[in-house]
């Protein structure tokens, strides 16, 4: 239990007996000011309605019986009825012992109650490099599900593949284009085909491997290239988004939900639901009934299916595996599809919420002031490979989860590159750094029975930050916001900095108090390290 919890229950305790109120949510916080105690609460004035009575008289009857308690140092009243708290040092800095306990799963919580989630993200199309506009919302989902998984959510990651229609027809026309003109034909690619320098290696290797056996050969010839294209595409997906530390569970094809007849399942359902009807020869779905502000077809005229009959198919697909929460992240230019998807599923007796979706917006790579939008390599948008040969997987997973990720953002390279203390995630991992030299050239920690000797402010600061951990984690989970780990990085960061430059840890005069810093050091970087890993980023011993 982290001392705001120890807190919110002595307080909900004492006011059980004084008022016979149960109350859940009792506001505790840590003052941005330390000169107002280590803890306060706004409980009095939350309850002064209720109880018909000054905020400042309540927190007077409540301040004698929260002091009776054996970690509580003082209890004092400021302003119209804050109650400010000051703990025994030693109970601040109990939290060690449970750092040091716990180890690599502190932070780890219950909050999730095992609800399971499916989480959707990332999603391109086979049909070429990942790009940075991918690259964004790669790492915030895969954060998100870390986040979800050690805060005991029962989590899947899944990667939709869009292997269906148009698109994939025109990369097989397009690989077989470059195979023939590999061998001095003169066939155009499609215009809606795919210029890009991977599709060409793909078909001038294949011209290599092959020969030219396919040149006068039409039967099955899209289907043979398509299928080829397709697999190297999907090879290179997987393997950078492995290369950038981007997991995922199960892999879902469009093709398949056509093959096993899902899709016509789906329809069949919405049939038999009498949600669906057809004019003008096409099939549509009645989604104005659930808050869409037209209905969508289905089936167009000319007999073939709009993307939305699939993907209706696959989020079904979703809730009869079991998962009760889906979570999708889509790109900013998906934002008007939200609310067609969420009628359709509420055609199916689905709440609105089941469905939740996070939108990713652009991001504009920045060097010298000036934004880069084309690969110097090869014209074309910067791909997630070129970024972590440029930057690095640390720097550009921290960057991207540092901000919010409904706000456009400015990835600076120069920042990212640079191996200083203005590089937050240099200065983070320096901390890490920094703590396992102190702890090389330390002696060995052992528990002490208590703790008296950190007593100074910024110890405190430490002491307080590594509590609050795991309430954060339930938080960032719970509101899928990995930029609040981010942040926390930096503040544990900054405090141990801070601490650093002020302290001795190791005094050969003082081994009780040597003890118990080294101890607080050792706590420090467990918990750099438990918050590093939940953003997918590396901890290091030597930089």
């Amino acid at each position: 239990m982290t001392i705001e919890e120890k807190l919110a229950t002595l307080i909900s305790d004492v006011l059980k007996v004084q008022y016979d109120i149960q109350l859940d949510n009792v506001p505790v916080e840590i003052p941005r000011n330390t000169e107002f105690g280590d803890y306060a609460t706004t409980v009095a004035m939350q309850l002064a309605k209720q109880l018909k009575r000054a905020p400042r008289q309540i927190a007077e009857e409540l301040k004698p019986e929260l002091e009776k308690t054996d970690w509580v140092e003082t209890v004092e009243i400021a302003g119209p009825g804050y109650l400010n708290f000051r703990l025994k040092k030693d109970s601040l800095a109990e939290v060690i012992t449970r750092v040091l306990d716990a180890g690599d799963k502190y932070g780890n919580n219950y909050s999730g109650k095992r609800q399971s989630i499916l989480v959707e993200y990332v999603s391109a199309n086979p049909t070429g490099d990942l790009h940075l506009g991918h690259a964004r919302g790669a790492v915030w989902g895969d954060a998100i599900c870390r986040l979800l998984k050690a805060s005991n959510y029962d989590v899947l990651r899944e990667y939709y593949i869009n292997d269906a229609g148009a698109q994939m027809t025109n990369l097989g026309l397009s690989v077989y284009a470059r195979y023939a003109q590999y061998f001095g034909r003169d066939v155009e690619i499609p215009e809606d085909g795919y210029m890009a320098d991977d599709v060409k290696e793909i078909g001038e290797r294949l011209a290599k491997e092959l020969g030219d056996v396919w040149l006068d050969k039409e039967e099955g010839r899209t289907e043979f290239f398509k299928e080829q294209g397709y697999k190297e595409e999907l090879k290179k997906i997987e393997e950078v988004l492995r290369d950038f530390r981007v997991e995922f569970d199960s892999w879902v094809s469009e093709q398949w939900l056509y093959d096993t007849g899902l899709v016509q399942d789906a329809i069949d359902r919405m049939n038999d639901l009498g949600v669906i009807y057809e004019q003008d020869g096409a099939l549509w779905l009645q989604t104005t009934k659930w808050g869409d502000d037209k209905d969508r077809v289905l089936r167009k005229a000319n007999g073939l299916l709009t993307y939305m009959t699939p993907d209706i198919a696959n989020h079904l697909y979703k809730f009869d595996r079991g998962y009760t929460k889906l979570v999708n992240l889509w790109g900013a230019d998906h934002h008007g599809y939200i609310n067609r998807m969420k009628a359709a599923l509420m055609a199916f007796g689905y709440e609105r919420d089941d469905l939740e979706v996070d939108i990713i917006q652009m991001v504009h790579l920045v060097e010298n002031g000036e934004e880069v939008k084309m690969s110097k390599r090869t014209g074309n948008a910067v791909t997630i490979r070129e970024l972590i040969d440029d930057v690095g997987v640390d720097a550009a997973r921290y960057f991207f989860v540092s901000r919010a990720v409904e706000a456009q953002m400015d990835f600076d390279l120069g920042l990212a590159r640079s191996h200083s203390n203005e590089n937050p995630i240099y200065y983070i991992q320096y901390a890490h750094a920094r703590a396992c030299g102190i702890l090389d050239h330390a002696p060995e920690y052992h528990a002490p029975k208590s703790f008296s000797h950190l007593t100074s402010d910024k110890a405190n600061v430490l002491l307080k930050l590594m509590d609050s951990f795991p309430d954060l984690v339930a938080e960032a989970a719970k509101l899928r916001a990995p930029n609040k780990i981010a942040n926390f990085l930096m503040q544990l960061a900054t405090a141990f900095h801070s601490y650093y430059a002020e302290t001795k840890i190791v005094d050969e005069d003082d081994r009780e108090g040597t003890n118990e810093r080294v101890g607080l050091v050792l706590a420090t970087k467990t918990v750099l390290h438990n918050a590093l890993a939940l953003i997918g980023v590396s901890a290091p011993e030597q930089m």
